[in-house]
């Protein structure tokens, strides 16, 4: 009963010093929250240093379910405000502290437990995050306490396989207190000189002790674990560059001694594979060191001996790169493939670029033993090192897409710097290469055949991207160009209209299609001119988009064929750079809205799956809800892309716009409002969208059935209250011009000119659904002032716009509900609640003008 009394008190307390107290966070249980705001009531009771010695107590006396509890309050304890304190108060604070650290590593047998180890490293992170190095280093039992942490860390990375999570939090603590090195002005000494050397000597050294260890018992690498490698990585970066010359001279030893071992593995009569695999195992993690000492040139001061250090290193990579792409044809290592990519991006970042420094004396060690004078010298080794692993590493998913992802942040022309970059990038005969043979003869991930799933052809949209850019650097308005660099794709076309026209084999078109939609939509995205799309456009109509027309119809039950066309015709109706303003006697804006309605149309007409409602949970996205939530948002991007005068379509008696509209409510009926607000990139399409015809097509919306507006306003009314800004400020403004039509033609209802009585009749129909359902536009103006008074309200200004019109239009509901919310309140707050509504309408009239509603929202 004592320890069940102990955890619910200490819960307690973790739940008050966890509380958000200002408001600044979305999410309080969020890590990054690491500045408690205490209130300033509670200051005598931090001040008191019997408070911090409880805790402390309370966590060695405790037995370890309960001892994590304490610990995970102390870490909110070295979390408080810095304000709370005066000077003097805050260094004898910060002492307290300290004490309290040394206590528990000199008597570390709670930390065995995994619980307590987390909540210390925690403790220890905070410790840097809330408190300078200047501070820290006046602390009296500051020597001893880094080197109980400094043991202590070493120790945790030794033990590589246990906790990695709560390694994140060390590895922070000594990437803060290292980046602040160059600001600490005391004379006291930080020791970091000392001990930051050897925390990197241990990460280095754990890591290459557990390949053997992963290999030899099967366990789960660590390298594996892409995202936690990279992140440790970027903490390292930062702790290896103080006192550069110890660290770096380390790492160029190890990878001497391990790249010697490994060449006499290659070239001994009786190869060893499992000693081969330890050696390149310990080979990729030092190549991740390299990338990583090589990165953290641009997170800490560096001289031109580091640079020249930066140089020997490099210089290890790029000769093992050589190896290991002279064997490529025999056997890759994956593992040593993508740390070769993780280095070179690195390396790009930091030494490559008409924006970077003077870096002569890294250049000219690289010159000295490789022959790399500058860095189009290094580009040219990118550009063919992205070339031998795109030709060789064709069905390695993982090492094209980190090779791919190289090549699009080399092709990037912005910002402005990279322009040149680029420029000098499509002179290299690796690029032309690329540019003028990209087949699956030379490329073999581009390949359709029945070998390669399907979800291996996605990155052909990135690697389509990037020599887009690439070729369009100097094409510019030569259209010979463009077809000559389209023509593998017209080839592909054409093979495919013959399979329509024949008996065709089904698996084969498909793919291609599958293949060439990805393409097409890679290329479509990088070309972000009028002159460039026009090309595009050009290129793709009438001919080839009919064949993604009948796909559709073939295929409409298959997600993995009509997501990549839908998302194409997605992109090709983005308006992005104005790329989409037609000369004035182009139809061309007009034809892509018709092509892009009938295979919306065909999409929701054909596809008998939107009106199923016995899929599981787990297929109702992929089945369902991914291609409706794509065909929302291309019709979004069409609606307000400004190209379309979609007027002309009644006029002419052309009925696509009528018919994309019924496409979209067929859809929207499919699906029910959780799921419209559960699946986020659903709810980022609808309601956009929804926004869009508020704003430019009331028409349409008055037209619609009850029932259809009924659901229309429900999912309005419980959009309001997401926790998604995106969609609560949409569902605000929808109802914003809802509410202001509804407004102007009741006002003009009254009014006994011909002109005006024809005008409102477009209005008669909404306004006589809203005075049968008066309950809805009641309900939606409570929740907006019940959201406005009550809750921490991030869109104020959104929420605000609709309310004036609910109010002009329910002026008896919304004096019942103001009387309802103040007698709701105690007694104390009545009449400051009451004033605070009559400040609220004060100055305001009975309009919906301009200036009239900039009153009222300042009132609000």
């Amino acid at each position: 009963q004592q320890q069940s009394l102990a955890m619910q008190l200490l819960k307690l307390v973790l739940n008050c010093l966890n509380f958000d107290f200002i408001g600044n966070s979305a999410d309080e249980s969020a890590d990054d929250l690491c500045t408690v705001q205490i209130p300033t009531s509670w200051r005598t009771i931090f001040l008191e240093p019997g408070t911090l010695d409880l805790f402390f107590d309370l966590y060695h006396s405790l037995p370890p379910m309960l001892s994590q509890f304490a610990l995970s309050c102390l870490v909110q304890f070295a979390s408080a405000r810095r304000s709370l304190f005066s000077n003097p108060e805050r260094a004898k604070y910060l002492g307290n502290l300290i004490r309290g650290v040394k206590q528990i590593l000199e008597n570390p047998q709670g930390l065995s437990d995994p619980g307590n180890y987390h909540e210390f490293c925690r403790f220890l992170a905070r410790l840097k995050t809330n408190y300078q190095l200047g501070e820290l280093v006046m602390v009296q039992d500051y020597p001893e306490v880094m080197r109980l942490i400094a043991n202590f860390t070493i120790t945790s990375l030794q033990h590589w396989e246990f906790a990695p999570n709560s390694v994140y939090y060390l590895l922070t603590l000594w990437q803060r207190m290292v980046a602040s090195v160059p600001f600490v002005k005391t004379a006291e000494p930080h020791l970091l000189d000392t001990y930051a050397p050897e925390i990197t000597k241990a990460y280095i050294t754990s890591r290459l002790e557990c390949v053997p260890v992963v290999i030899r018992d099967g366990l789960e690498d660590p390298l594996d674990d892409a995202a936690t490698v990279f992140q440790q990585l970027e903490q390292l970066c930062t702790v290896c560059r103080c006192e550069y010359e110890k660290t770096s001279t380390l790492l160029l030893q190890l990878f001497d001694q391990n790249a010697q071992t490994y060449q006499k593995l290659l070239h001994s009569s009786s190869r060893n594979p499992l000693e081969i695999t330890v050696q390149e195992g310990r080979l990729a993690w030092l190549v991740y060191f390299v990338g990583t000492f090589v990165g953290g040139r641009l997170t800490y001061t560096s001289t031109g001996e580091h640079d020249a250090m930066d140089g020997e290193l490099s210089c290890r990579v790029f000769q093992l790169m050589s190896l290991m792409d002279a064997q490529l044809l025999r056997s890759s290592n994956e593992k040593v493939e993508l740390a070769i990519l993780w280095f070179l991006d690195q390396f790009r970042k930091t030494y490559v670029g008409d924006q970077l420094q003077d870096t002569s004396k890294m250049y000219a060690r690289m010159s000295e033993v490789l022959g790399v004078a500058d860095d189009s010298h290094v580009l040219e080794t990118f550009m063919t090192k992205i070339v031998m692993n795109l030709k060789y590493q064709g069905r390695c998913e993982l090492v094209i897409s980190r090779t791919l992802h190289v090549l699009n942040d080399l092709s990037v022309t912005y910002p402005f710097y990279y322009i040149c970059l680029v420029r000098r990038l499509v002179k290299i005969e690796a690029v032309k290469f690329m540019l003028q043979n990209h087949t699956s003869k030379h490329f073999p991930f581009l390949d359709i055949s029945n070998n390669c799933n399907l979800s291996d052809l996605r990155c052909r949209t990135v690697f389509y991207t990037a020599l887009t850019r690439l070729l369009m650097v100097d094409v510019g308005e030569d259209e010979d160009e463009f077809e000559n660099f389209m023509l593998p794709l017209t080839v592909s076309f054409e093979s495919v209209t013959q399979i329509f026209n024949s008996g065709f084999e089904q698996e084969t078109a498909k793919r291609m299609l599958i293949g060439l939609a990805r393409d097409l939509r890679g290329i479509a995205f990088a070309l972000n001119t009028k002159t460039s799309y026009t090309m595009l456009f050009d290129w793709i109509y009438p001919a080839y988009i009919s064949v993604l027309q009948r796909a559709i119809e073939l295929w409409y039950r298959e997600p993995a064929c009509t997501t990549p066309i839908l998302k194409l015709m997605a992109e090709l109706l983005q308006n992005r750079s104005q790329r989409l303003n037609f000369d004035v006697s182009s139809p061309n804006g007009i034809l892509l809205f018709r092509e892009a309605s009938k295979m919306i149309c065909t999409y929701g007409k054909c596809n008998q799956i939107l009106s199923l409602g016995t899929l599981s949970k787990d297929q109702v996205y992929p089945l369902k809800l991914k291609g409706i939530s794509i065909c929302y948002s291309a019709l979004k991007s069409a609606l307000c892309g400004n190209y379309v005068s979609f007027g002309v379509f009644k006029l002419y008696g052309d009925n696509h716009f009528d018919n994309v509209l019924q496409a979209f409510v067929k859809m929207l009926l499919s699906v029910s409002h959780s799921d419209l607000l559960h699946y986020r990139k659903l709810s980022q399409s609808y309601y956009p969208l929804l926004e869009c015809l508020t704003q430019d097509h009331m028409s349409f919306i008055t037209s619609l059935e009850p029932h259809v507006l009924i659901y229309i306003l429900t999912s309005i009314s419980e959009g309001l209250t997401a926790l998604d800004t995106i969609v609560s400020s949409s569902c605000c403004t929808s109802l914003d011009y809802i509410v202001t039509y509804l407004f102007k033609h009741l006002t003009e209802e009254g009014k006994k000119t011909l002109r005006c009585r024809e005008i409102s009749r477009d209005g008669q129909r909404l306004l006589h659904f809203m005075q049968q359902n008066p309950e809805i536009l009641q309900q939606m103006m409570s929740i907006l002032m019940n959201t406005t008074i009550f809750e921490d309200c991030r869109n104020q200004w959104s929420v605000s716009r609709p309310l004036l019109g609910l109010i002009l239009l329910n002026e008896k509901y919304f004096s019942e509900l103001r009387a309802t919310l103040i007698t709701s309140q105690p007694d104390d707050k009545r009449e400051v609640l009451d004033q605070c509504f009559r400040n609220l309408m004060e100055g305001v009239e009975q309009n919906l003008l301009v200036e009239n509603r900039d009153r009222y929202v300042h009132n609000m």
